[in-house]
């Protein structure tokens, strides 16, 4: 799990919102970022909000996003930081994810979670309740779409018989799948079923006690070699991060910075694009 300055990897999040939305400006951005040598782009998954938790922001829905900076890209990895799962019809979503990654060749990172916002989730036909049966429910379904050559399912929410979908994804068995979590299920939801733990707006304190509590978790379910195999990505607080601070996040096991700029209106992201790509990508 320890990663070294010579492996970090820095990505970018925050182009499917504020005045990155329109069209031109998203391409040019993304395509700034790709020429600065960020190795990935993160967009994040609220559909409804209640007034006064961030409504006013304007964003693009993550999906058609993710589709759109597939087309405009061509080296950068795709991620979703990330899908609230339980929201999203799963035979629909796996065919969706799988189109995405085949037509960008690969580079899509599926981030998934629980969801945390009830009146967005209840819009949805969700009772917050059910959050994470439907998660772990969804999962088994979209990866059975993805791997198996006719998949049936009987489940709480899903159920369906003899169906199969094609084309699978490029990335074989499938994309990897990130687990963003800051609970003891969805820590054990990572060691038992993911590729990486996804942790946003953390900083160093904060992300020392996450990855404590992860080893924990994977110690108790003996599943302690799965830490090996697990990419952990970390979002820390808006605005630049200094050499030091990365190289301080590398100490503790963090494999990807996805940083995010400080507020998301005017060129702030542009200025944390060029200030990123000439302190950080190059330099660790």
């Amino acid at each position: 799990m320890v990663a070294t300055m010579d492996g970090m990897k820095f990505g970018l999040y925050g182009l499917h919102r504020g005045s990155s939305i329109e069209p031109e400006t998203l391409v040019r951005r993304a395509r700034l970022a790709e020429a600065a040598g960020f190795e990935s782009l993160w967009v994040g998954d609220h559909i409804a909000l209640p007034p006064g938790t961030g409504d006013e922001v304007h964003r693009l829905e993550a999906v058609v996003a993710v589709s759109y900076l597939a087309a405009v890209t061509t080296r950068v990895r795709l991620g979703f930081g990330v899908l609230v799962l339980p929201q999203r019809q799963p035979v629909l979503l796996a065919k969706q994810l799988a189109s995405i990654d085949v037509l960008c060749g690969g580079r899509l990172l599926v981030g998934i979670g629980v969801g945390y916002v009830e009146p967005e989730l209840r819009a949805l036909g969700v009772a917050l309740s059910e959050r994470a049966a439907r998660t772990d429910e969804y999962l088994a379904v979209i990866r059975s779409l993805w791997t198996e050559r006719a998949s049936s399912y009987e489940g709480q929410f899903v159920s369906f018989t003899d169906v199969a979908q094609r084309p699978r994804p490029h990335q074989q068995p499938h994309p990897p799948i990130v687990v963003g979590a800051h609970s003891r299920p969805g820590y054990r939801r990572t060691v038992q079923v993911a590729n990486g733990w996804y942790g946003p707006y953390l900083d160093l304190e904060q992300t020392a006690q996450a990855l404590a509590e992860l080893r924990e978790v994977a110690t108790r379910h003996e599943r302690p070699a799965a830490l090996g195999e697990l990419e952990i990505t970390i979002t820390p607080p808006p605005g630049p991060i200094d050499l030091d601070t990365a190289r301080r996040y590398a100490d503790l096991g963090v494999h990807r910075l996805a940083i995010q700029p400080h507020d998301d209106e005017g060129t702030v992201i542009e200025e944390l694009v060029e200030s990123v790509g000439s302190t950080l990508v190059g330099q660790v």
